[in-house]
C-alpha cells in the first residue's frame, strides 16, 4: 500500500483570504515621503488612507 502526500499541505492563507480578512475589519495605511538635500528637508508628503468594506445583510429590505 502506498500513501501519497498532498502537495498543498501548507496552512498559509491565500492572498484573497488575507485581503478578505483585512478589508472585513478595515485597514489604515500611513506613510511619509521626505525629499532632502544636504540634510535639509525640501519636500514632505504625508499620506493616509482608510480602506474598509460595507457588508449588506440580505433580506433586510422590504
Amino acid at each position: 500500500m502506498t500513501v501519497q502526500a498532498s502537495a498543498t499541505t501548507a496552512t498559509e492563507p491565500s492572498l484573497v483570504d488575507l485581503l478578505d480578512r483585512l478589508l472585513g475589519k478595515g485597514v489604515v495605511i500611513t506613510g511619509d515621503v521626505v525629499v532632502s538635500l544636504a540634510e535639509v528637508d525640501l519636500v514632505r508628503i504625508q499620506l493616509s488612507a482608510v480602506i474598509g468594506s460595507v457588508r449588506e445583510e440580505m433580506g433586510m429590505h422590504d
